[in-house]
């Protein structure tokens, strides 16, 4: 494929490429505009990666292209820049905005038009759902004017829809301990122990391993943590992509101690030695939980201790290990770990994966 550049008119640059028509196999010219050149030289750049992107399959033609291939082609192009779940959850966001404007040429699309989709949305979503559509649509535009496909924004001109802001449901000092006594007896005992007194988030207790456990210095490192897609559980740095050093009160340490003496004498019963890479929170088949499985099983416990239910993203005492998102019909699949993962205690499955403690 070869092109070049031609100005018609003082300043107005135009990319000739030479395609071959993928019906009739003839060759023909298509005529580009460049309207962010400014001289030969950077039309001839521009020039370079149409060509390239045409090449690869990669091209975008800014006058057919809709609301909804562009969403799905950036979609596609983030899965190289985030994380699985964040990918998801672009693509859980993307189809509340695909009915009300997918259809329209992305050319076309205007403040009014966006402004008009979220009245639209505030009917059939709630306020903060249709918040995270507008930050969503907002980050994709934003590419969209990277790859000269806009010239601008609309979103930066439309106001964002307004959440109401409410006081976060926590639990106090009394409160926290009788959550910790009525898990005792019960497999979530030590997320809750961990969760509540540590500040742990969901996927660090999930993913946390005696080997990162110090009970002599009284402190934990948490380096990694489970996060959760359609997929499965995959190990991932924490949220904040720092590892950090937690101190455990002299309480969390007794526990634990025991509680670490407990479950070895357990896995040895059915012919698995506790090491360092055993998981410190398992599930009475032995399995490690996953973070989804922590929520509903929380969600469970705490509604027979008539205690509220913490708010989410509240802070230590407030239980923001499980007071996140709801398993939704979306992401109820994908509990399921990779086996690099659960090899420690593969034997279980295939022999006591009906046991419980």
């Amino acid at each position: 494929m070869r092109g070049h550049v031609r100005e018609r008119g003082r300043g107005h640059w135009y990319a000739v490429i030479d395609i071959r028509d993928p019906v009739t196999g003839k060759r023909r010219r298509k005529w580009q505009s460049l309207p962010d050149a400014k001289g030969r030289r950077q039309a001839e750049i521009a020039c370079s990666r149409l060509i390239t992107e045409m090449t690869r399959g990669t091209y975008l033609e800014p006058s057919h292209i809709t609301v909804a291939s562009f969403l799905t082609h950036w979609i596609d192009h983030q899965r190289n820049h985030v994380s699985p779940r964040t990918v998801e959850y672009y693509g859980e966001k993307s189809r509340n905005i695909l009915p009300i404007i997918g259809n329209v040429i992305l050319a076309k699309l205007s403040p009014a038009v966006v402004a008009q989709a979220y009245s639209v949305a505030l009917k059939r979503h709630s306020p903060a759902s249709t918040l995270m559509m507008h930050r969503v649509l907002s980050a994709a535009l934003r590419q969209a004017v990277k790859w000269q496909l806009l010239s601008a924004n609309p979103c930066d001109a439309v106001t964002a829809p307004r959440v109401e802001r409410r006081q976060a449901r926590v639990l106090d000092a009394d409160g926290a301990a009788a959550l910790i006594e009525a898990a005792r007896p019960r497999a979530m005992f030590m997320p809750v122990l961990l969760g509540v007194t540590c500040g742990l988030r969901r996927g660090e207790l999930a993913a946390l391993t005696w080997h990162h456990v110090d009970l002599d210095a009284a402190r934990l490192q948490i380096v990694v943590s489970a996060e959760q897609t359609s997929q499965g559980v995959r190990i991932k740095p924490p949220k904040s992509g720092r590892s950090r050093v937690v101190a455990m009160p002299a309480l969390v340490v007794e526990e634990l101690r025991r509680y670490r003496l407990k479950q070895a004498e357990e896995l040895l019963k059915i012919g698995v030695r506790q090491s360092n890479e055993t998981y410190v929170c398992l599930q009475p088949n032995y399995e490690p939980w996953a973070p989804w499985n922590l929520s509903s099983t929380f969600a469970k416990l705490i509604k027979t201790t008539g205690l509220p239910r913490p708010s989410a993203r509240s802070a230590a005492l407030t239980c923001d290990a499980f007071a996140g998102r709801k398993r939704t019909p979306q992401n109820r699949a994908g509990t399921a770990w990779p086996r690099q993962h659960r090899d420690h205690h593969e034997p279980v499955q295939s022999r006591h994966a009906g046991d419980a403690r």
